[in-house]
């Protein structure tokens, strides 16, 4: 009651911020706790990917019920050579494929064609690839049409479903240090592959306070989305090793290139989406 709170609140040692709650509507709390029965309630999910593209897990992650923190590992940047992409953008009626294999790549091409006033209608003749659902969403959003996407999101299922490309000219815009197994499984089928990079992945140093919440045990889930934010989150690790940084949290990566390369370098993987 109102004349016993002060008292009960001294000792529970409850200090702000803190809500109270006094009377009979505390016995609707059943009918109303609807947050707390969401499936990662209380969960704090670190989220590694770039700050172009966090806001939209870390949505995601809201509605589950989880609390994001971001932190990203990568941050994207043009080329620090132009001008191999610039001429394929002016080569692109020529092609007959166009495939991209992170919504990364979608946005520095388009981005680069409207710094060069190149009409995104030039991306209209190449049948257009994409190696999963975020790299398709990325390009609906520009008005562009998937001719396909492989069932398992792979670049190793891409280069086997895409069919008959043998003396057929294909443009794959990459990040710089992209592996090279697409386009090799490609040349392998015949196919003429021009290789572009079209952004790059810089690392980011893992902050004071991010070490701390892990050596603390309070992040309880850790997401990778790529190679590339494995491999700069640990090398913000600054030496720590990584299984005993990462240790008391749930590890999840997106495909299992990112579960490989996570492995490889000393984390252990719980969940492979």
């Amino acid at each position: 009651t109102l004349a016993d709170i002060v008292d009960k609140a001294r000792d529970a040692d409850i200090k702000p911020p803190a809500v109270t709650i006094v009377g009979e509507v505390v016995t609707l709390r059943e009918k109303l706790r609807w947050f707390d029965t969401k499936p990662l309630f209380g969960r704090r999910v670190l989220v590694t990917r770039s700050r172009q593209q966090a806001s939209a897990l870390s949505e995601r992650l809201r509605e589950l019920g989880a609390e994001p923190l971001e932190y990203p590992a990568i941050e994207i940047a043009p080329p620090k050579d132009i001008a191999p992409l610039d001429e394929a953008i002016a080569r692109l009626p020529t092609y007959d494929w166009l495939i991209f294999t992170s919504a990364n790549a979608v946005r520095a091409l388009v981005d680069r064609m409207s710094e060069k006033g190149t009409d995104i209608q030039a991306l209209g003749k190449p049948r257009i690839a994409a190696i999963g659902p975020a790299t398709a969403q990325a390009l609906a959003g520009y008005g562009l049409r998937v001719d396909y996407m492989p069932e398992v999101y792979t670049t190793e299922d891409i280069a086997g479903g895409i069919g008959d490309v043998a003396r057929k000219r294909v443009l794959l815009p990459r990040a710089e240090r992209a592996p090279k197994q697409l386009a090799q499984a490609l040349r392998g089928k015949g196919a003429v592959v021009d290789e572009v990079v079209a952004y790059r992945t810089l690392a980011v140093d893992a902050a004071d306070d991010l070490k701390a919440l892990l050596g603390e045990g309070q992040i309880d889930i850790v997401t990778f989305t790529s190679s590339s934010t494995v491999r700069n989150l640990v090398a913000g690790l600054q030496g720590q090793e990584p299984a005993h940084a990462l240790g008391r949290c749930l590890v999840a990566c997106i495909g299992p290139v990112t579960a490989r390369t996570a492995k490889r370098l000393g984390v252990r993987v719980d969940v492979v989406a």
